[in-house]
Formats: structure tokens, sequence, C-alpha cells
């Protein structure tokens, strides 16, 4: 595709509103400034002190003086891609655009219909005629690569697809656990052993209270404990529990029953902590009886 430019020279004089002619064309400034240099309308802007001579700029043209009826040729050279802005949420869409770039670096608008659309990589479902973008679903940010060819040329794309809803992504979606935790001990799904009760290495514990406690699903030596805790002569009228692993961005609080009927369980509330690496200690100070059950709820922050 070629575009033809003319360049011409139009002479001011200055102190002057002076119009430019020749047989084909006529420019009558509308306005002058002081100096006579500089020259406007509605339709064209000349400034002759910008450079040697002067220049000549409008929506639908550019002159540059010094150069008498000169023909030059401005050659497209390749094509460029945009989006704005390059991101798009999961399942959302995104108009993409181009242009077309020539030899002088000026640049056209391309319609987005002219273009040629594909995927190359990453989850972007599909591209409309028109040049629409839509998003699949990630369980995690995601890249994904989009051309397009527009005659001989081409260009692609990078979009970036963020995580917007953190279950959703194929079978693990709506289980109660992160899709990206999932994907993370037991591949990208369908995968039965990644369900919230599912208990893949046989410790006993789900895969929800595992997530729930920071811990490995899939690794036995990975569970949590718990157990009474060992008493100093100090403290020999007290009861309480050891639990392990203590983590540091868990919130763990320890309830006590003398009973274990549903209803009874109660906060601790006079305790004494001692932490000791991953193991936790929690002594109760404000009971005195005889027998006392102790659980211990973990929760995210």
């Amino acid at each position: 595709m070629k575009r033809h430019v003319i360049w011409f020279s139009v002479s001011l004089m200055p102190f002057a509103a002076m119009a430019g002619t020749s047989a084909n064309y006529r420019i009558e400034p509308a306005a002058l400034d002081n100096g006579g240099l500089n020259t406007s309308s509605a339709n064209y802007r000349a400034n002759s002190s910008v450079a040697t001579g002067m220049a000549i700029n409008s929506a639908r043209y550019s002159g540059r003086t010094g150069f008498a009826g000169q023909l030059g040729d401005v050659v497209a050279t390749s094509i460029a891609l945009t989006a704005s802005p390059l991101t798009l949420d999961e399942g959302g869409t995104r108009q993409l655009s181009a242009t077309l770039v020539y030899d002088d670096q000026t640049t056209s608008a391309l319609a987005a219909g002219s273009i040629t659309w594909s995927v190359q990589s990453g989850p972007i479902t599909g591209i409309s005629a028109t040049g629409l973008a839509t998003a699949g679903t990630v369980y995690q940010e995601t890249v994904a690569v989009v051309r397009g060819v527009y005659q001989t040329f081409s260009d692609t794309l990078d979009l970036t697809v963020f995580n917007s809803h953190v279950d959703d992504f194929g079978s693990y979606a709506s289980d109660g656990l992160p899709d990206d935790w999932q994907v993370l001990y037991f591949g990208a799904p369908p995968n039965a052993s990644a369900a919230a009760l599912a208990d893949p290495d046989r410790d006993g514990q789900d895969n929800f209270f595992e997530y729930t406690a920071g811990l490995i699903p899939n690794d036995p030596t990975s569970h949590f404990t718990s157990g009474p805790a060992s008493i100093s002569d100090s403290e020999s009228q007290h009861q309480g529990i050891v639990f392990s692993p203590r983590l540091s961005d868990r919130n763990y609080t320890v309830e006590g029953s003398a009973t274990l009927e549903e209803g009874s369980w109660t906060t601790l509330g006079s305790i004494t902590t001692v932490d000791d690496g991953p193991q936790r200690t929690v002594i109760d100070t404000g009971s005195l009886e005889v027998k006392k059950f102790y659980r211990v709820k973990i929760s995210r922050p």
C-alpha cells in the first residue's frame, strides 16, 4: 500500500497577511502573529520559524519548504497491534486495534475487520472478526499472545489475563479451595485427589483441613498434631495442650470443654503460651477442673 505526499513551498511576508497561491490552490491566512511567521486557519497551520524556510501541518497533509514540486513515496513497512489496557479479567473482553506503519514512521489506523486475527498461545478463547478478544478462565495471572495479519504484514500482542475469581477453574471450581493451590499440588483438572474432602496422603486429614492448616496435602509426613501439654511443677494444678505446626500466617484459637458436648466448647480466657519453633504450648491457667478436653481452631487471616 502506497501513500503519496506532495511537498510545496509557501512564502509569508513579515508583518503582512499574504495569501499563498498557485494554479491549483490558495492558502488564505485567517490569523497572523506579530512577526508574520505563524499563520493559521480552520484547516491548516503554517509556522516558518520552526526550521529553515517553514513547515506546514494539518490533519490531512504536511508541507516542507525548500523543495519545489517534488513527489515523494511513503511506503508501508509493518503493522502494529495494540489494546487499551493490555489486561483483562478472566471471562472478560478487550477490543484489539491495528495501525499501518510507514517508512517515515507515520501511521494510519486500520479497520479491525480488515485484520485476520488468531490466538498464538494462552487463555484467549477467541477473537471476533472485528477484533474483540475474549478471555478464558485461569487459575493464576496468565499471559496470552494474539496475532494479527494484514496483507503481507503481521504482528503479535501480549495480553495479561487476571485471575479475578479464585475458585472457578474447571472441575476445581466452587469447592472452597483456591484453584492455584489445587493446581500446585495436583496439577490441572480433572483430578479426584484434589477434592476438598479427599485425603490423598491418608493421614486422616482432608484437603480442606490441610489447606487451612498450611500443610502439604499429598505428603503423609505433613500433618497437624496435638496432645496434652507437659506441665511444669509450678503449674502442676493446670492443664493444657501442645500442637504443631504453628505458622505465622495462621490464627489459632484454643477452646475447652468438660463434656465434649456440642455447645459446651468455650474459648480459653486465661492462658500461658509458649512457642518453640513450629510447636506451641498453651496452658489453661484459668481452670482447676480435674478433667477437661481441648481443641484447636485454625483460620487464615
